[in-house]
């Protein structure tokens, strides 16, 4: 074990020593046991358990700590006082069959306090290699100690060492799990709308929820985007979750964008994303499903309703929620986009009057369906989840009534991303014109 020889000062050592969050507390159950093993396979009265800062050293297991710890429930020495030093030091095993024929044991506080005649400390290692301590034995007469004594405790110091490294694992996988959850919830920010726009004469409500360990950058999205006469929303689901899906996304959305602003036929605004994406893939397996609506005041239409033109690209059929709480389906349809160089587009075309919903969804919702389980909410459940909401359910109602439904479906482990967006036609806005 020389090439672990740090030194009790060496910064490194004590920042690993540190990091273990084991000082300034008392001895564990975890590391008692270890001791009382090691008592009773080596025969001894006594064996502890240290960690060892710059300046003390804290007993964190025992055969019986009650015998030593203080009211607190510690038990802390001047670290030039205790024998774990010269473990320390040396970054070795050191074996003392008689301390009093050994320069560096003999004069030391502690081997006095506990009556040490012979003693033999073993290191214990952090994950990088660094000593943090040491694991001891030691009895009041003279013991010769044999290879098999050494063997036992340089085993149980190697248990003690994976205890702490199990300890350090599981705190950084926690510190990289909310780490990387805060990264995803700052990209979606960026890639999904943080609250529904405002708009004039409608309502959106938007409830987006990630599947599986919720850490990743989700493949569903939406946006809206103002038209000629009106405005449009899109929704979408990219094949994939991450990185590459996040990529996607942000692709897919700055397309439609572009191409919203220059034209007004649905169709063509994903004829356009389809093409962006069938480039973008390059040949890899991938593709988009997405459905965009524009919303529209013709003068055809009753004054105070809406046009709303649908083009889908292998998109989950969007429903109509009447104003007295008639839930219709409609058509959806096409193919999904990026695969081929030419879109297969499905269209559709109705009027929302006042208090009419639009809701789109994607197929987190439909597939929604709990682990080994082989029925899936449906359309059918769909219809339900929006049937039994009060005719007056303003947007947000009736999204939350579709996730909560999802939900319901999967049970605790939702394994597909989920999306709902609801368009109302404000009731209360007045006619135009």
């Amino acid at each position: 074990m020389a090439g672990h020889r740090t030194g009790v000062e060496a910064p490194q050592r004590v920042t690993a020593v540190h990091a273990t969050r084991l000082l300034e507390s008392g001895p564990e159950e975890a590391f008692n046991r270890l001791t009382r093993l090691a008592s009773t396979m080596l025969g001894t009265p006594m064996v502890a358990l240290t960690v060892v800062d710059d300046v003390r050293s804290f007993l964190k297991g025992a055969p019986d700590p009650a015998l030593l710890t203080g009211p607190d429930g510690t038990f802390e020495v001047p670290v030039e006082e205790s024998a774990c030093q010269v473990v320390i030091d040396t970054g070795e095993i050191v074996c003392a069959p008689d301390v009093r024929q050994d320069p560096r044991l003999r004069d030391l506080p502690q081997i006095h306090v506990f009556g040490a005649v012979s003693w033999l400390g073993v290191p214990v290692l952090g994950p990088d290699g660094l000593v943090l301590g040491n694991l001891c034995a030691m009895d009041s007469v003279v013991r010769d100690w044999t290879e098999l004594h050494l063997e036992t405790l340089r085993t149980l110091a190697l248990a003690a060492s994976g205890e702490i490294a199990l300890r350090l694992a599981l705190r950084a996988a926690d510190r990289h799990a909310v780490e990387a959850a805060e990264l995803a919830a700052t990209l979606q920010e960026s890639l999904i709308p943080s609250r529904p726009p405002r708009l004039t004469g409608a309502v959106i409500g938007a409830r987006f929820q990630p599947g599986g360990s919720g850490v990743e950058v989700m493949g569903d999205f939406y946006d809206v985007v103002p038209v000629l006469g009106g405005f449009g929303v899109v929704i979408g689901d990219v094949c994939g979750k991450g990185a590459a899906a996040a990529r996607t996304t942000a692709m897919a959305r700055s397309a439609v964008r572009t191409a919203a602003h220059s034209e007004t036929d649905p169709a063509k605004v994903l004829a356009t994303l389809n093409e962006v994406l069938h480039v973008w893939f390059d040949g890899r397996i991938s593709f988009v499903t997405a459905l965009y609506a524009t919303f529209t005041r013709p003068a055809d239409v009753p004054a105070g309703s809406w046009r709303v033109t649908l083009a889908s690209g292998g998109h989950p059929p969007a429903f109509v929620r009447r104003a007295d709480g008639r839930v219709e389906q409609l058509a959806g349809g096409g193919r999904v986009l990026g695969i081929a160089a030419e879109s297969v587009v499905g269209c559709q075309s109705v009027v929302l009057g006042a208090g009419d919903s639009l809701v789109l969804h994607t197929d987190g919702i439909t597939e929604a369906h709990g682990i080994g389980a082989v029925e899936q909410l449906d359309d059918t459940g769909v219809t339900d989840a929006l049937t039994r909401c009060a005719p007056g359910a303003d947007a947000d109602t009736l999204a939350a009534a579709l996730v909560d439904a999802a939900n319901h479906q999967t049970g605790p482990t939702p394994t597909d991303d989920i999306g709902v967006v609801v368009v109302r036609i404000d009731p209360s806005a007045r006619p135009a014109g």
